[in-house]
């Protein structure tokens, strides 16, 4: 199956991509892609930010579907008091 990545502020920075695609086995989670996508593009933090899947927030053991839409999104800060 195929997922689409989408890579957000500092990630894409850091990577040089806005998006990729990347194949699957039919079944795979979440977690499996995040391993894959370490491998893959080797600047991406160790520790693993937030996860979206077709828009919605999701852990690593969210099943994938082919043509799903697969966003990492990096923690936000900033603003001043």
């Amino acid at each position: 199956m195929r997922i689409r990545v989408l890579f957000f502020a500092y990630l894409r920075e850091r990577c040089g991509v806005r998006e990729a695609d990347v194949e699957l086995p039919e079944g795979a989670s979440v977690d499996e892609l995040w391993s894959r996508l370490v491998t893959r593009f080797p600047a991406l933090p160790a520790a693993p930010p937030r996860f979206a899947v077709n828009r919605v927030y999701v852990d690593k053991g969210h099943p994938l579907h082919d043509n799903d839409e697969f966003a990492l999104i990096p923690p936000v800060s900033g603003g001043t008091q």
